[in-house]
């Protein structure tokens, strides 16, 4: 197949799951064109039958807001016709699925009947989908397209919960590559910590939602009893005031920023405990790629994180905000070396049902499916 692949190209979970889900396609034979403004941040572009096109949008005095929207539909549009793309797959319902419908609807008109896979990841739904200004724009979207997939049970949950959805939407959870996680090299360990320290870690973008305050606040209460350091890893604009609650709980020493990276597995692997608090997860991959590592994860009990992390078993589950809860279970963990191993051994095992192996297939039957159906 011909495939154009249209994400974010950031270290968000959506543009990580769509890059490393084209280099898989690419790697099969596909051929994998990417559509976005700036080459995301995992993909190889000397890779074989893997290519960039970048979307221009040009600074006009009139517009305020440039027309990203127009632009990427314009790229589609020229993409389609110049690479012979045979099915667009867009992450994300906005912009990009109402781009690619406004582009199917331009490519009608020229007799081509491109089919459209969306899937759905997040905050497109979540938050963005239910801003009264975006609403009939993302319920549009989701109708229109050929196949609709979600990351979750939770936010299919979440998609029919909020909008007026016609379209069946399919179940394809996120995944991981196990071949990228040395779980037993932990030699540069001592970079990161002394020989009798843990190391705990967290990885998000630092925005509100991830609620860096209560990963601070969780781990002031572990040092207290274990000696440990918190390794951070990503950037946003909750990174000032992390540092300074850090700073003001006194144990700013104790905290490691290595900010975007691209160590993270390496990093996950020396590491001996994971904290997701977040106020919400469509799916938390961050949780799946710790688990991957052999890390405990102690989570939030909401939207899709359930779904991977098992209480009791791969980790365990507390309500939001409940940060004393977390603390309590962290340093259960972190004393336990029998409990931890066993954990440890959970969260493996549970990686091992989402990887890429098991669930590119599933990608593959969508592909076939939209290609029918434009048929």
């Amino acid at each position: 197949m011909n495939i154009g692949v249209v994400c974010y190209p950031t270290f968000g979970g959506s543009g990580v799951v769509a890059t490393e889900l084209g280099t898989y396609m690419a790697a099969l034979g596909h051929k994998v064109h990417f559509i976005t403004y700036s080459q995301p941040v995992r993909l190889n572009i000397l890779e074989e039958n893997i290519y960039y096109h970048e979307v221009n949008v040009h600074d006009y005095p009139l517009f305020e807001y440039q027309p990203y929207e127009l632009a990427l539909s314009s790229k589609m549009v020229d993409t389609v016709l110049n690479e012979g793309i045979d099915l667009l797959h867009v992450h994300y319902a906005i912009p990009h699925a109402y781009a690619a419908i406004t582009a199917k609807q331009i490519l009608k008109e020229k007799g081509i009947n491109i089919p459209v896979v969306t899937t759905l990841h997040g905050t497109d739904i979540t938050l963005v989908g239910r801003n009264p200004s975006y609403k009939p724009a993302v319920t549009y979207s989701i109708n229109h397209s050929d196949v609709v997939t979600s990351v979750s049970e939770s936010l299919k949950k979440d998609s029919l919960k909020f909008f007026v959805v016609r379209k069946d939407i399919e179940v394809i959870p996120n995944f991981i590559d196990p071949s990228l996680y040395d779980v037993n090299n932990r030699e540069l360990r001592c970079n990161l910590v002394e020989p009798h320290q843990k190391l705990v870690a967290h990885v998000s973008n630092f925005r509100k939602v991830k609620r860096v305050e209560d990963v601070i606040t969780v781990f002031h209460q572990i040092n207290a009893k274990i000696d440990s350091k918190l390794v951070l890893i990503g950037e946003g604009p909750e990174r000032e005031r992390t540092e300074q609650q850090a700073k003001s709980l006194g144990i700013l020493d104790k905290l490691i920023f290595l900010g975007k990276t691209n160590e993270i597995e390496r990093v996950l692997c020396m590491s001996d405990l994971f904290l997701l608090p977040s106020e919400t997860e469509s799916f938390g991959l961050a949780a799946l790629e710790a688990m991957a590592a052999g890390l405990p994860v102690i989570s939030s009990n909401t939207g899709g994180l359930p779904e991977v992390n098992v209480h009791n078993k791969t980790g365990y589950l507390a309500d939001v905000g409940d940060v004393t809860a977390m603390a309590n279970y962290a340093i259960d963990i972190l004393s336990d070396p029998q409990k931890h191993e066993a954990l440890r051994k959970g969260s493996l095992a549970r990686a091992n049902e989402f990887t890429v192996e098991s669930i590119l297939p599933r990608y593959l039957d969508v592909y076939e499916r939209a290609l029918n159906l434009v048929k």
